[in-house]
């Protein structure tokens, strides 16, 4: 499969798993929250990274901003004149929704990463990465070009993403401690479930696609699009699904 057809499938399969991320508990807290002008759905560990490098007043673009909730908290944290990206128009919808509730000071760009529009803005203050976009991302090494694309000179990215070595357990089988593929692996997976993190079960969709790139995959990537890179830390909690809680604090 060429590059477009990864990307169009997993388009396709985003917008058919919008509308169970638009109704429900989980989307009443973020309407809820949003009429508040302080809410964030932002954990303590990237809001102080953010506010390490400097927030307030600055301005933000996140790639792979789903239903926008994390830029907009962004802006409830002190950034200005923010754009959130995604290739999904029904996450961008549901984004735009979330704006109109916060009234906060973000534009949101329906497109694919590998081919934004000529007149996207290429001098935001911090672009930011969150998780599981970049394993949805075919090629890494154009990938972070559109990102560095989209940073001033001077400016900085924050990548707040699960370690990828995560992506050899799987903690639904018999022993979710022992490794069921390898930290190598080159094939995607391919999925033909709604792309959903409440655990329940909803009649199947077109395929979708997940990679798992290795560390020294991403960080080569960054630095061959001179992309400097200041820190890399590891964290020892999880920020992904709670299935995956059990991984924490293991001394063995």
């Amino acid at each position: 499969m060429k590059l477009s057809d990864y990307t169009s499938a997993n388009e396709a399969a985003w917008n058919a798993s919008a509308e169970h991320h638009t109704h429900g508990p989980a989307w009443d807290n973020l309407v809820a929250g949003f009429s508040q002008p302080n809410f964030s759905t932002l954990d303590e560990t990237i809001t102080g990274t953010l506010y390490k490098i400097g927030l307030n007043g600055k301005s933000v673009v996140q790639i792979g901003c789903n239903s926008g909730h994390e830029i907009l908290s962004t802006c409830a944290l002190g950034a200005r004149d923010c754009l959130g990206i995604d290739v999904s128009e029904d996450f961008i919808a549901a984004a735009q929704r979330l704006r109109q509730i916060s009234g906060h000071p973000c534009d949101f760009l329906c497109s694919d990463i590998y081919q934004l529009p000529a007149d996207t803005p290429s001098d935001f203050d911090i672009a930011l990465i969150t998780i599981g976009v970049i394993n949805w991302m075919p090629d890494p090494g154009k990938f972070f070009r559109a990102v560095a694309s989209l940073i001033r000179s001077g400016g900085s990215l924050v990548i707040y993403e699960t370690h990828p070595f995560l992506e050899v357990f799987d903690p639904h089988c018999d022993d979710p401690f022992k490794p069921t593929v390898s930290y190598f692996r080159q094939d995607p997976w391919v999925d033909t479930h709604p792309i959903v993190y409440d655990g329940a079960t909803h009649p199947e969709i077109s395929p979708s696609y997940w990679f798992n790139h290795s560390l020294g995959t991403i960080v080569t990537a960054c630095s061959s699009n001179d992309l400097q890179i200041a820190e890399l830390i590891e964290y020892p909690h999880s920020n992904r699904e709670v299935d995956y809680d059990i991984y924490r604090d293991q001394d063995a």
